[in-house]
């Protein structure tokens, strides 16, 4: 092999934790790879049909795979840490899985699955049990000839009303069954009309946090369309960064549709019905009146920051279509009216005290484009202690706390009043994201991070995220609830929400991209003979304004052995449970207490398979149940997370990344915990090209996450959700460089590149042709970094996202390997528990 063509080794800028002690040998390629796993599951699932009923384990999140509601949520929308439930507490803490849910309620379907059932039962609402008031579902059983239905959930029964009323056949199935959604389909939505349905009314505060002239609402919200705020930071931060003209010009394409520059037209994509609001604000705030029979909006200023109050109600939120001349005409000339400002502070406090008085009553979504620090008015904050000095002690957890409670208060009024909150962040200083960050959230909105905003690298990814946050399924005023069947409950949610109660979640906003997850825990021992059942109901207001229930079923089997809760182990839903748990522990613990609980959880898995499932093996040999190969890799990965990395990391991008995780789908975690990369540099001929005879399109497989496997000759692709990376080898290819970038010379390539040029190439097509796929996939393009070997900072951005390598103040994957393969030969050995026994306290970390 000629020496450009052998594997490199790692840069030196790749700080990580070498391993102490003595080594056990392990060939690096006979290491278990999450790459086969997925692989191997994308050949077995996209050729065929995912059928739901309980019994069988699902695809992999990250796999394209197409499912049939057979009475079981797809696995989309549900996925379980094992499909066979341990059927007693003590089985289930012999195995060490957490028992935990993952849901993912509005999560984007397959085109070529069928859509969620809309199901209207009329002014009663849908059949719900009398005694735990769970959802009429698949998994309910009829008595006294269809007069009456036992709950799955709690065994009571309850009568049928005499407009839903049914006989049933000789199967004691009622005769309509074929005809009723909601006795077939796992996810169903019931259309509610009543008044018992709609958003309570918050209690009343003791001190309000704004004025109004009207006493608070004492009736539930009644049902309507949307309505949406865009508040604007117009100080000196957000003119000279390029934020508001970007922000106010992504807008006016989404509102009324625009032509690329390659001639394409884009439609207008904002919901009809919703109606918007706009808002400007510095030291002050700016309403606007916009009114359709007004020949341009008019302006309100509200200087008094103590006693906020909304100046108007006719014309603050309008129909951008009826009012199009005055909102287009208004926000094209926001940037050249506060061009020249030398105001630098700016009220966000303030803001979203305001967006909560004009929404109150109604519910709605409020986006925020922001630039700096708020320091005047309520929440104002001043600058940060030095992050460094707390690293490691029990102030730790300080910076994942708001600094003044003005921020939590607005947060929980908010998400009680079903306003979502969503920021999008470009700032060149700290902003502090653990106060401001508090609000998005808990309401469970969006959290869009641009650090040092340049519109020549920025603008298109804010204008995909803003187009992303308006076209996707939102639903607002929404309450989650998640009930289990005897023997079974929910001991703590995680995610993004807000706890009213300890039975029920609520969030402003609740969209498609959104996830949460709940542990489980037993009350008493469960049948083996029965299965065990888990319902979510999502109690929710459409963009349209129609008040609905989504439920999601489960059914899942009981098994009395251990080798059946590891055979139907979900390692997707383990994995984005354990990092969300680690996320919620940092209010709580210290990052390397964490990082060693980690560690232990995932070394503590592993030898419950070996008590239970092979005992009869010699210690000193590692083994890895099939479920759980990839388990050592990903839990590594969570403790390389930016929340939680070794070395520092600002608190801005911490909380950042924290808000992320804990709201991400199961698939969007662990592609961002295992970044997908590619070799574009051996693209086969055919590969990521439309195939005439099918229609369809071939995609290459991924490579694993180190610079073992890679080449000073190569040209690499690698994506975390967050950003993808190419990086050029330093003796990459003449032929490769001008097909892929139109430049023959790697010196030529321009390091600031924000999109790939169109070419008329083989090997830009297919690469164009991947990033498309991917785009269609998550629904946003992420930001594009170039990093040429030894040459950009970017390398350094990219050496961090290959998870198997030694970086991020922590350890090589086989080195990893190595240190969990000790601590269960030591608890095999010397008896005991791996948390409580010789472990990582004072090792490695």
């Amino acid at each position: 092999m000629s020496p450009q063509y052998q594997h490199i080794p790692q840069p030196p800028h790749s700080a990580g934790e070498p391993y102490r002690g003595l080594r056990a040998r392990i060939d690096p390629n006979q290491i278990p790879s999450p790459i086969d796993a997925i692989e191997a599951d994308k050949e077995t699932w996209e050729s065929q049909m995912y059928m739901t009923l309980p019994g069988n384990n699902p695809p992999l999140s990250t796999t394209d795979f197409v499912a049939f509601d057979q009475g079981n949520s797809n696995p989309k929308y549900m996925r379980v840490t094992t499909w066979n439930i341990p059927n007693t507490a003590h089985l289930a803490r012999e195995c060490e899985i957490p028992l935990a849910v993952v849901v993912q309620p509005f999560v984007d379907l397959d085109p070529r699955e069928e859509p969620v059932p809309l199901v209207d039962c009329g002014e009663s609402g849908p059949p719900r049990c009398a005694q735990c008031r769970g959802y009429i579902n698949p998994w309910c059983v009829w008595t006294a000839g269809g007069s009456r239905w036992k709950c799955n959930l709690c065994g009571h029964e309850t009568e049928v009303s005499q407009e839903y009323f049914s006989n049933l056949d000789a199967n004691f199935m009622r005769l309509d069954h074929a005809n009723r959604p909601e006795l077939n389909k796992g996810t169903v939505d019931f259309v509610v009309n009543s008044e018992d349905y709609w958003a309570p009314p918050p209690l009343p505060k003791l001190t309000p946090l704004y004025h109004s002239t009207e006493p608070p609402s004492t009736t539930p919200r009644e049902p309507q369309a949307m309505n949406c705020l865009l508040a604007f930071d117009v100080s000196f931060e957000a003119i000279e960064s390029g934020l508001l003209q970007s922000a106010c010009q992504a807008f006016i394409d989404i509102l009324y549709g625009y032509t690329t520059e390659h001639g394409t037209s884009m439609e207008p994509c904002f919901p009809q019905g919703c109606r918007i609001g706009i808002l400007t604000f510095d030291r002050t705030l700016h309403f606007y009146n916009l009114s359709p029979n007004l020949p341009q909006a008019s302006l309100i200023v509200l200087a008094d920051l103590e006693e906020i109050f909304v100046p108007l109600r006719d014309g603050m939120f309008v129909d951008p279509y009826e009012s199009r001349t005055i909102v287009e005409g208004l926000l094209s000339s926001l940037p050249e009216r506060h061009s020249s400002t030398t105001i630098r502070d700016a009220c966000l406090g303030a803001v979203l005290i305001t967006g909560l008085a004009s929404l109150a009553g109604m519910g709605g979504h409020v986006i925020v484009f922001q630039s700096t620090m708020p320091t005047v008015g309520p929440g104002a904050l001043d600058s940060l202690v030095d992050e460094s000095q707390v690293y490691g002690s029990e102030k730790e957890r300080t910076l994942f706390l708001p600094r003044d409670r003005v921020w939590r208060d607005i947060a929980e009024e908010c998400a009680e009043e079903g306003i979502g909150v969503s920021m999008f962040l470009g700032m060149s200083k700290t902003i502090d994201i653990g106060s401001i960050g508090t609000v998005p959230s808990a309401t469970g909105g969006d959290i869009y991070f641009h650090p040092r905003f340049k519109p020549s690298r920025d603008k298109i990814v804010l204008a995909s995220q803003l187009r992303r946050l308006v076209i996707r399924t939102t639903a607002y005023n929404c309450v989650k609830r998640i009930r289990c069947s005897n023997g079974l409950r929910i001991s703590k949610y995680y995610g993004n929400l807000h706890e009213r109660s300890p039975t029920d979640v609520e969030v402003g906003i609740c969209d498609a991209d959104k996830a949460f997850s709940a542990s489980i825990e037993h009350t008493r021992s469960l049948d083996d003979q029965q299965y065990a059942y888990l319902q979510c109901a999502v109690l929710y207001t459409t963009r349209s304004g129609q008040r609905r229930v989504r439920t999601c079923n489960l059914a899942l089997q009981v098994t009395p052995l251990a080798g059946n809760v590891y055979r139907f182990a979900d390692m997707d839903a383990v994995v984005c449970h354990l990092a969300r748990e680690s996320m919620t522990s940092l209010l709580s613990r210290r990052m390397a207490q964490i990082r060693e609980e980690l560690t232990d959880k995932c070394s503590s898995i592993l030898l419950g398979y070996r008590r239970n499932c092979a005992a009869a093996t010699a210690p000193t040999q590692l083994i890895i149940p099939e479920a759980f190969r990839s388990l050592p890799v990903y839990t590594l990965a969570i403790t390389k997370t930016k929340p939680l990395k070794g070395r520092n990391v600002s608190a801005d991008v911490r909380n950042y990344y924290v808000h992320k995780i804990l709201s991400s789908s199961t698939r969007s975690t662990l592609q961002y915990l295992y970044p997908r990369m590619l070799a574009l540099h051996d693209l086969e001929d055919t590969i990521a090209l439309l195939d005439a005879r099918t229609g369809q399109i071939a995609y290459p497989a991924l490579m694993r996450d180190s610079y073992l496997y890679m080449e000073a000759r190569g040209v690499y692709l690698i994506d975390n959700e967050e950003f993808m990376v190419f990086w050029v080898g330093s003796s990459a290819r003449r032929e490769v460089l001008f097909d892929l970038f139109g430049v023959d010379d790697l010196r030529a390539l321009d390091p600031y590149m924000t999109h790939l040029p169109v070419l008329d190439t083989r090997l830009s097509q297919q690469v164009r042709n991947i990033l498309a796929h991917r785009y269609s996939q998550r629904g946003y393009v992420p930001k594009m970094l170039l990093a040429r070997q030894n040459m950009d900072a970017n390398e350094i951005e990219f050496s961090d996202m290959l998870t198997e390598d030694q970086n991020n103040g922590a350890m090589s994957y086989l080195d990893y390997l190595c240190l969990v393969h000790k601590q269960i030969n030591l608890a095999l050995t010397q008896g005991g528990s791996i948390s409580g026994g010789p472990s990582l306290r004072g090792a490695p970390w």
